[in-house]
């Protein structure tokens, strides 16, 4: 057992760079500048990926829920190892770097997999596998560099910082696709070029965060033992649960071409409309997070991603409600993705940091990755909107019920 409050972070850096970036690390400022240039080089490849793997080589929904459920799920196990290792070495920098450049190397794995459906599984697996390995210790640096009131503020401008880069992916993708008359491998060796200047600027640019803790203590039994502690429980909990409920963005994005009839030319632009709302959102939803609760604004966040499911189920196909469910879609995001690392960050002690997120994450994406599969299975089975609509009831129970449970204090 432990208490957090025993358990402050080294003292943040603080810098005044406007109304946004107030009281915000310069750590947590350079750790969203490599995550932006990284989500460019990612989000190039993400952008073309589904529309190549499902018209380009013909993988029916279910075939392409179990690559994506491979894609999400690759992580899990990884996520632990990284926080794990990141916390008994004491070097979150430099297994993150490892994450980082993992990912970056993986860009050229997809041009030596051709069209192989096999080769690229395996890629991108190894690609999740650094993602992985990144996360825990990523996420714990910016916790440990922040002040614990403004964990969302901080959390929020990171992912704002991350956001622009998934903005700038696909318009990159399309670019290079222009530039080289459709050629893909012009886009994953593109993709590799710019996740290598990421890596050189964590390298020069972000401080390592020690621990509080000694080497001894960060084992196994450390990390399960802190699932004793009832705050951190329920939230790893409730987000496997709740995660388990979600449908992945492949599928939101997929069932948006088929439903409103998009041409394949303009399919890498729908993220775009995700991105373009998570964007601004990101940092006034962590600073109303610290304000108001992060545990509500959590599950405020997929219940915006339920509306946009019903939107994309629903009987009319006005081209409005598609904008609309993008529109929620980044709600979503905004509510979720660094709010929940906000929420988990204060929970556990500092030297047990990237081990206890990499926990929570572990326990989302295993449930993710089974979503993906059920989703494909459903929609192949049932039909597009049959299954949207039974994954948007599904979502809305687990949400009514996360909120009338015992509130998470955070």
């Amino acid at each position: 057992m432990y208490i957090a409050a025993n358990h402050a972070p080294d003292p943040p850096t603080a810098t005044d760079r406007g109304p946004g970036l107030s009281r915000v690390s310069a750590n947590v400022v350079a750790l969203g500048m490599v995550s932006l240039v990284t989500d460019v080089s990612s989000e190039m490849v993400t952008a073309v990926l589904p529309l190549y793997l499902v018209l380009g080589l013909g993988l029916n929904p279910l075939q392409f829920g179990l690559l994506d459920g491979l894609y999400a799920g690759a992580t899990a196990i990884l996520r632990m190892l990284g926080g794990h290792l990141a916390d008994r070495w004491r070097r979150l920098k430099a297994v993150a770097g490892v994450g980082y450049g993992l990912s970056a190397v993986c860009k050229l794995g997809l041009l030596a997999a051709g069209s192989s459906v096999a080769a690229i599984g395996v890629v991108l697996a190894a690609d999740r596998t650094g993602k992985g390995l990144r996360t825990g210790p990523r996420d714990a640096l910016i916790s440990l560099s922040s002040e614990p009131a403004l964990l969302g503020r901080s959390f929020g401008v990171h992912r704002t910082l991350d956001t622009v880069g998934a903005f700038l992916g696909p318009l990159a993708a399309m670019a290079v696709l222009a530039l080289s008359l459709g050629s893909y491998p012009s886009v994953f060796f593109a993709s590799f070029c710019v996740a290598s200047v990421a890596v050189l600027l964590l390298a020069l640019f972000v401080r390592d965060r020690r621990g509080a803790v000694e080497r001894a203590e960060v084992s196994v039994r450390a990390a399960v033992n802190l699932l004793r502690h009832g705050d951190f429980r329920r939230v790893a909990l409730w987000a496997a649960v709740l995660g388990l409920a979600t449908v992945g963005d492949s599928f939101v994005y997929l069932a948006l071409q088929r439903r409103w009839d998009v041409a394949a030319t303009y399919f890498p632009l729908l993220p775009l409309g995700t991105a373009g709302v998570y964007l601004p959102l990101a940092v006034p939803v962590g600073r109303l997070a610290d304000r108001i609760g992060r545990w509500p604004v959590f599950l405020a966040g997929h219940a915006a991603l339920g509306a946009a499911l019903l939107l994309l189920c629903g009987p009319v196909s006005w081209a409005g409600f598609a904008v609309l469910a993008l529109g929620l879609h980044g709600v979503f995001y905004a509510a979720t993705d660094g709010v929940l690392m906000a929420a988990a960050g204060p929970l556990v002690p500092a030297g047990l940091r990237a081990t206890g997120l990499a926990v929570v994450q572990t326990g989302q994406a295993v449930a993710r990755m089974l979503s993906s599969v059920l989703f494909g299975l459903s929609w192949t089975l049932l039909g597009l909107r049959p299954a949207m609509l039974v994954a948007a009831g599904a979502l809305t129970v687990v949400v009514l019920v996360a909120a009338f449970s015992r509130q998470v204090r955070t």
